[in-house]
């Protein structure tokens, strides 16, 4: 039998075993596995059971976002001991790798597809046909979504060589028990991405959706996919379409005063902020203490910190507004060497009455729309198509509010090197960094540097992956163990079967 066949599986599982006291998400009990959706409840139900998933620490409140920071330059383990260790230390082999960066996107990639299969013949009246779009939209955008991480995991950047290495496994129809689908091209898989991403952007709503997708935060996402993909004058539109739309509907970035504590807002329709898409975590239904905010709060696990050289970096300006959320931990307030002389991550913050913790994790903000929009204008221009003043206009939104003293101006040739600068101070901690360079071609190169204030801070990776490049096999991760023993799937090179 297929291992993602019984991923599935226990993903749908998962969707009938679901928490009802996860307030936010109105769920209600059962004690049935939905395989059909019949009604709109059933896609409701479904849909709740999907963001659940999404709220492991093995998914969207952990790993799936902390591998893209820890493998970079601007994040690290604190140690070889801690569980971000392997992604930083690039010790995943063949027989390591952990199952869940596979199957927790799988298990969500059925349940969008036991939506998408039946909704169309689910009979409502002209008084819900907005809501049945809507619920087709969100399950699009979660499988794009899903399908995108997986590329980027498992398949070489498509920028390296336009998509010809292998990706994952596309499934689009609800998997039976002897299904053994292939690995396609990571050409393939963004064909599949975009078309999801696209589609969902014509159905989604558009206001205020708590916790859940909506078509703002798809249009970002789908400016993320292009960017990806090469295709900046779609990234442009997309980004843009974003920023407009998010804007009309009560979005707006956080003001230069709101930043610092403004993570911790529980973002409402009256005041929905800059966060266009959070995994919402509560005291009665999260992922405890292996979530992001225990494991980069030093007053908790203290798994993940920021790097020598990337506070350095930040630190050039000491109006930026982003360094009031990086934690510095002192003697004086923690006695464990394990944590002071290190500086942390402080972006997920508890909300009002809740626990660190609890934190709920953005996972698509406004503030990506506007680097995204600046940074496709900068490839354009650079082509010889002239953006500069667009994508000066959106870099000057993020530099200005993060230090109102400084400006882009419209005559200022804006490279796309000066935008990925401005993008990994602003995104630091969200999952990008690694990504972000080698999708433009360049290396993470990791820097020994010095600093009082992070004494204890030492990169312990070995030489060979201080610096990591396109060339290095240990960018994509190998298909998990479990998977290889059970189907045909080849492993990715270097990895050996």
């Amino acid at each position: 039998m297929n291992k993602i066949y019984q991923y599935i599986m226990i993903g749908a599982v998962a969707v009938g075993l679901s928490s009802c006291d996860n307030d936010w998400l109105d769920l209600e009990p059962s004690d049935s596995v939905i395989t059909n959706v019949k009604t709109l409840s059933d896609v409701e139900f479904t849909l709740n059971g999907i963001y659940s998933t999404m709220q492991s620490s093995d998914a969207y409140s952990g790993r799936l976002v902390y591998y893209g920071d820890v493998t970079g330059d601007d994040m690290q383990a604190v140690s070889s001991t801690k569980r971000t260790a392997n992604a930083y230390l690039y010790g995943f082999t063949k027989s390591n790798a952990p199952a869940s960066y596979w199957r927790i996107p799988y298990e969500i990639i059925q349940n969008c597809n036991v939506i998408l299969k039946n909704i169309d013949n689910i009979p409502v009246g002209d008084d819900e046909k907005d809501k049945l779009n809507d619920y087709k939209g969100q399950a699009l955008a979660l499988r794009g979504m899903t399908l995108f991480d997986l590329t980027k995991l498992y398949g070489y950047p498509y920028t390296k060589d336009n998509g010809a290495s292998m990706g994952a496994c596309i499934v689009t129809d609800v998997l039976e028990k002897d299904a053994m689908p292939h690995r396609s091209t990571v050409a393939q898989c963004y064909d599949q991405i975009l078309k999801d991403l696209k589609e969902s952007t014509t159905l989604l709503g558009k206001k205020f959706n708590k916790g859940k997708l909506n078509r703002w935060a798809a249009l970002t996402l789908l400016s993320r996919a292009y960017l990806y993909h090469g295709d900046n004058d779609k990234a442009l539109d997309a980004a843009k379409q974003a920023i407009e739309g998010a804007e009309d509907n009560g979005y707006a970035l956080w003001t230069n005063e709101e930043y610092p504590t403004a993570w911790a807002n529980d973002a409402s329709k009256q005041k929905p902020g800059e966060v266009l898409f959070e995994i919402i975590n509560l005291t009665t239904d999260s992922p405890g203490k292996e979530s992001l905010g225990y494991l980069y709060n030093p007053g908790g696990y203290a798994d993940g910190c920021v790097t020598v050289s990337f506070y350095n970096y930040l630190s050039k300006d000491k109006d930026d507004v982003r360094l009031k959320i990086i934690n510095v931990a002192t003697k004086d307030k923690y006695s464990s060497s394990s944590v002071y002389g290190r500086a942390f991550v402080n972006k997920y913050q508890p909300q009002q009455g809740e626990n660190v913790m609890d934190a709920n994790i953005p996972l698509i903000r406004l503030s990506e729309a506007y680097l995204n929009a600046a940074e496709a204008a900068a490839k354009l221009t650079a082509a010889g198509n002239d953006h500069n003043a667009e994508a000066a206009e959106y870099l000057h939104a993020i530099v200005n509010r993060a230090n109102p003293a400084k400006s882009v101006d419209a005559a200022t040739t804006v490279s796309v090197d000066k935008v990925l600068d401005e993008r990994r101070k602003e995104l630091v901690g969200e999952g990008h960094r690694m990504f972000d360079l080698l999708r433009n071609g360049k290396a993470v190169e990791r820097v020994k540097a010095s600093n009082k204030a992070l004494s204890k801070t030492k990169h312990t990776c070995s030489d060979e992956f201080m610096t990591i490049g396109l060339n290095n096999y240990k960018i994509v991760l190998p298909i998990p163990l479990a998977e290889r023993n059970v189907s045909h799937l080849p492993n990715n090179p270097g990895y050996g079967e």
